[in-house]
């Protein structure tokens, strides 16, 4: 079919569109005269509407064939327009109407068979199986948008539809045929980049030739091409082709209208740089460094573990930090051969995580050119694991030296409280001096307490266990806690109904709640809720957290949670440091959380602490769960200063002690109650006054620790003369600390220092009294 054919056959001329045109409008204007003369001649209304009707059909009849005029001009000026531009164009370029009627073909279609056919459908049946939905889509899509293009995989080439929409219902197709090996003989031999262009949805749009050739078949996704669980392209390694996988080197661009364009590289195609392919497949992180510091190559592995963009000007200092030193002089003493294979540790400037790379240097050279293979590897959960045992060894020290410092406070307070209590004895409270010494007595009690605290943080404090519910226990203080939270913060309370009971010093524990509940409060300043929540917990298999295992068992969890600023997690590993605090200066000690620690842990218990800045923090305590048939367990409160009656007393006490102030308050308190006392400043010399066969001793009252020989050392020694001597034990260590020893020995007892004139004459009477 040719255009000729078509302008002879179909094509109308002007003076026939004119004469077309007038036509039509005489025939409106007969009808209007027409229904106008019936209306004035005759008064029929059946006569009146036929004829109206009459008229209606006329002036329908013109304007409908004006409008298939005025298609049949715009198809022949389409005609017109593609024969003067494609007649004798290589490719198939044919007109069409909305319909798929074929209404011209160049040359190249009809020696191709194709524009001889009647329709596009018919035209394609012969390449496609499904033709004629394919037309029928591309019409559709080319009405709505303007054009349309598809590409479609044949047995041996490939196929390229486009079609163009030039005026109302008419419409421009151009067909291209393609192979692989026709374009390699084009481009000389070399056959181009492969090259997919994908949509916004991941389809596959166009593949060029090379891609075709290097897949073996038509791929609609990305998907099919790269695999399911590849979700940055860029870090793909490997594509699916029609005979298996295929290891490609992978680059993506963005293209307009939301489209991305990825180029394919195989690795056995030659690349600019000599061994880049083998370079970016290796499975460790390399990175290639100039003595300056500039990144030349990162390798795959490397990429994907910095996680940051680089770019032609970006230097290793942009991507890690933390050397200590400038990172330029350590790489030109690596350059120079002064630091080779020493290993540094950086920080990588990763805003996602905290990541730590272990980075090894090595120099090599080329082309006359020294440059570096730096070697990274991942050491972020070593260095976890080396700062959670230097955390681990630093607070297990902090704990023995508070244990020490404290040990040593409560032997002085014991001396300053005691004298002080003897001079009380002496004024009553009309005289001047009274006032100064009860200041002096209260002040001692403080730091009594302070020293209490560093003892619960070294586990090393005197613990009276029995058996509590935690319902009660928190029933008892919430009025207390509530007046402590104050009134813009919320204290809610909620118990499991079935809770298991624990065994723990209720008062201690007291001491735990009102620490977490008072720092919860200070970290909402604008008010809030905090929530206190007891539930029983069963561990079927251990719990790894932080740097314990909670063992299997049955448990009581205490949460203290709240709605504050945080804690940073750099500072959240700190928090159980003694006289460590967030608080500002006067506002906190820093021994509320570290006595919370102590106190949890000399209980058996756990502690943990979860925290995101500006949503709030939880405190967890697990406690282990005591046995429903437990008994309770009721202890006096030795330490307590009850009055006693100015009552005279007798017995020969061998009091034991190295610190001289407090053997000498001991000894004047004893005397003053009437006991014979008999000093010694050590174990030895203890043992040494009971050789001078003294016929009767009361009671031994003994230090624990002591230069030479200790407490209990020399009391079981004695005891080969004195078995039935009874004994009390006095320290400013814990009773824990020693209880291995002291069970050993029969009829023992044990006075914590620091410890008042009432709390030690009271003692030495009633184990008197007890023997």
């Amino acid at each position: 079919m040719n255009v000729s054919k078509l302008t002879e056959a179909k094509r109308p001329s002007v003076r026939q569109l004119g004469a077309t045109r007038h036509h039509a409008g005489l025939l409106a204007f007969a009808a209007l005269i027409m229904v106008v003369t019936a209306i004035l001649l005759q008064a029929g209304p059946l006569r009146l509407a036929m004829v109206f009707a009459s008229g209606l059909l006329g002036v329908a009849s013109a304007v409908a064939q004006m409008a298939s005029l005025r298609l049949r001009a715009a198809q022949v000026r389409a005609v017109t327009m593609v024969h003067h531009l494609f007649d004798t164009a290589s490719d198939v370029c044919m007109v069409s109407t909305t319909e798929g009627q074929i209404v011209y073909a160049n040359d190249a279609a009809t020696q191709s068979g194709m524009g001889s056919k009647e329709s596009l459908t018919e035209a394609l049946s012969d390449q496609l199986l499904d033709a004629d939905s394919k037309v029928r889509d591309m019409i559709a899509a080319c009405v709505l948008d303007g054009s349309c293009e598809e590409e479609v995989s044949l047995r041996d080439s490939m196929m390229r539809l486009s079609v163009k929409r030039v005026e109302t219902g008419v419409l421009v197709w151009a067909i291209q045929k393609s192979s692989p090996q026709a374009e390699a003989q084009h481009s000389g031999g070399a056959p181009r980049l492969p090259m997919l262009t994908v949509g916004r949805s991941g389809t596959v749009l166009f593949m060029n030739p090379a891609a075709r050739h290097l897949l073996g078949e038509r791929k609609k996704t990305v998907t099919d091409v790269f695999g399911e669980n590849v979700t940055d392209l860029r870090s793909a390694t490997t594509v699916y082709t029609a005979d298996g996988e295929q290891q490609c080197l992978v680059a993506e661009f963005d293209a307009s209208a939301g489209r991305r364009e990825i180029y394919l590289l195989p690795t056995e195609v030659p690349v600019l740089r000599d061994g880049a392919v083998q370079f970016d497949e290796l499975p460790v992180a390399l990175l290639k460094v100039s003595p300056e510091g500039d990144v030349l190559l990162a390798n795959r592995a490397a990429r994907h573990l910095i996680n940051m963009s680089f770019h032609s000007n970006t230097v290793i200092g942009d991507l890690m930090e933390g050397l200590g030193r400038s990172i330029v002089d350590w790489l030109m003493e690596a350059a120079q051969g002064k630091s080779v294979n020493q290993s540094e540790f950086l920080r990588l400037k990763r805003e996602d995580k905290e990541v730590i790379v272990q980075v090894s240097l090595n120099r090599v050279v080329e082309g006359g050119e020294s440059s570096l293979i730096a070697v990274l590897s991942d050491a972020t959960e070593l260095k976890s694991l080396e700062a959670q045992f230097v955390q681990s060894q630093k607070m297990q020290a902090i704990g023995q030296l508070a244990g020490g410092v404290a040990h040593d406070f409560n032997n002085l307070l014991t001396a300053i409280s005691g004298h002080c209590d003897l001079l009380l004895l002496r004024h009553d409270q009309g005289d001047a001096d009274y006032a100064d010494l009860i200041q002096i007595n209260q002040n001692a009690n403080r730091a009594a307490a302070l020293v209490g605290q560093l003892l619960a943080f070294s586990r090393k404090q005197n613990l009276r266990p029995e058996v509590l519910d935690l319902r009660n226990t928190l029933a008892d203080l919430t009025h207390l806690l509530n007046r402590l939270v104050g009134e813009r913060v919320t204290l809610t309370l909620n118990n499991d109904p079935v809770l298991p009971a624990i065994r723990a010093d209720k008062r201690q524990l007291e001491q735990v709640l009102m620490n977490l509940v008072v720092n919860a409060r200070d970290a909402m300043p604008d008010g809030g809720e905090i929530r206190v929540t007891t539930e029983a917990v069963e561990l079927s298999e251990p719990l790894e957290r932080d740097r314990v295992v909670v063992p299997v068992g049955h448990y009581v969890s205490v949460t203290v949670a709240d709605q504050g600023i945080g804690i940073a997690q750099d500072k959240l590993q700190k928090v159980f440091e003694p006289f460590f605090t967030t608080k500002k200066t006067g506002e906190g000690t820093g021994l509320g959380l570290s006595t919370a620690y102590g106190i949890v842990k000399q209980t058996g218990g756990y502690i943990f602490v979860d925290s995101t800045p500006g949503v709030g923090t939880t405190f967890t305590l697990m406690f282990p769960a005591h046995g429903a048939g437990a008994e309770q367990v009721q202890q006096p409160e030795v330490g307590s200063r009850p009055d006693l009656p100015e009552v005279e007393h007798s017995g020969v006490v061998l009091l034991v002690e190295d610190e001289a102030p407090v053997r000498s308050f001991a000894t004047r308190a004893l005397k003053m109650r009437g006991f014979t006392v008999l000093e010694a400043a050590s174990g030895e010399e203890a043992l040494e006054v009971l050789d001078m066969n003294h016929p009767q001793i009361d009671v031994f009252v003994s230090d624990v620790i002591m230069p030479g020989m200790d407490g209990p050392s020399w009391v079981r020694q004695a005891r080969e003369d004195y078995p039935n001597v009874p004994v009390i034990f006095v320290s400013g260590y814990a009773e824990d600390s020693f209880s291995d020893d002291q069970a050993r020995i029969e009829n023992s007892s044990f006075l914590p220092k620091p410890f008042s004139l009432s709390d030690l004459t009271e003692a030495v009477q009633a184990r008197i009294s007890s023997s």
